[in-house]
C-alpha cells in the first residue's frame, strides 16, 4: 500500500508538470462525502510559500491529502504531532516532506549564516533553526541556497525519523514511506532527495 500511495502521488505530479491535471475529488459529492470523517492517502509536511499549493502540485482532491506547512519546514513538538496524527490516527501509509527552491526562510538563514545579522521579531526564530542546516550544507560541500534548500529536507526526514519513535516504527513495520522531495517552482517538477522505508527501486525514481 505505501508503494502505491506513492505511485499515485507521483502520476499527479506528472499530470500537473504536462498540464493534464484532472482535478479529481473536488465535487460536490466528494464534498458531501467527507463530511464526517476522512482517508487521506498522504500526509505532506511543506513550506507556507504561496507557491507550492501541495493539493494542485500533486493534482489531488478534498480529503486525499492531510497537509502541514510552516516557513522553511521547521520541526518542532507540535508538527511533530500533527504529523503523527496523519500517520497513526487517519493511518496515512506515505509522509512526504516537500522543501522548495528559492525559499524564503532557507535564503533568511542562509544570508544570516554569512553576514551574521538575524531578521527582526519571531522570524529569528525560524532562521535559527536552519542555521544548523546551512552549515551542514556548507561542511558538505553545498553552497548555493537551492543546494541548501535540499540539505534542509534532508535533514528534516532525517529529524522526523529520530524524534518520532511513532512515525519511525510505522516505518519499520512497513507500514509507512517518507519521502523527501525538492519542488522546482518554474516547472513544478519534484526530486527524490531522502527515503525511508519502501521498495527503493520504485520511490527513488527521479522526476527529472
Amino acid at each position: 500500500m505505501p508503494n502505491e500511495a506513492w505511485k499515485r502521488l507521483l502520476e499527479g505530479n506528472h499530470r500537473f508538470v504536462d498540464d493534464v491535471p484532472q482535478h479529481p475529488n473536488q465535487d460536490t459529492a466528494r464534498r458531501e462525502a467527507l463530511s464526517n470523517n476522512q482517508m487521506p492517502f498522504v500526509t505532506l509536511f511543506g513550506c507556507s510559500d504561496s507557491r507550492v499549493a501541495a493539493e494542485m502540485i500533486f493534482d489531488v482532491g478534498l480529503g486525499d491529502m492531510f497537509v502541514v506547512r510552516n516557513a522553511g519546514q521547521v520541526v518542532d513538538p507540535v508538527t511533530l504531532g500533527s504529523l503523527e496524527y496523519g500517520v497513526e490516527i487517519l493511518g496515512t501509509p506515505l509522509l512526504v516532506v516537500l522543501g522548495h527552491d528559492n525559499c524564503g526562510a532557507v535564503t533568511a538563514a542562509y544570508n544570516s549564516y554569512d553576514t551574521g545579522e538575524t531578521p527582526p521579531g519571531f522570524i529569528s526564530d525560524v532562521v535559527a533553526r536552519i542555521l544548523p542546516t546551512v552549515a551542514r550544507a556548507r561542511k558538505n560541500n553545498r553552497t548555493t541556497v537551492n543546494e541548501t534548500v535540499a540539505q534542509n529536507t534532508m535533514d528534516t526526514v532525517e529529524k522526523i525519523m529520530q524524534l518520532s519513535a511513532i512515525i519511525s516504527r510505522a516505518v519499520e513495520e512497513g507500514r509507512l514511506i517518507i519521502v523527501g522531495l525538492t519542488y522546482q517552482l518554474h516547472d513544478g517538477r519534484t526530486t527524490v532527495v531522502a527515503q525511508h522505508g519502501g521498495d527503493e527501486d520504485a520511490v527513488s525514481t527521479r522526476f527529472a
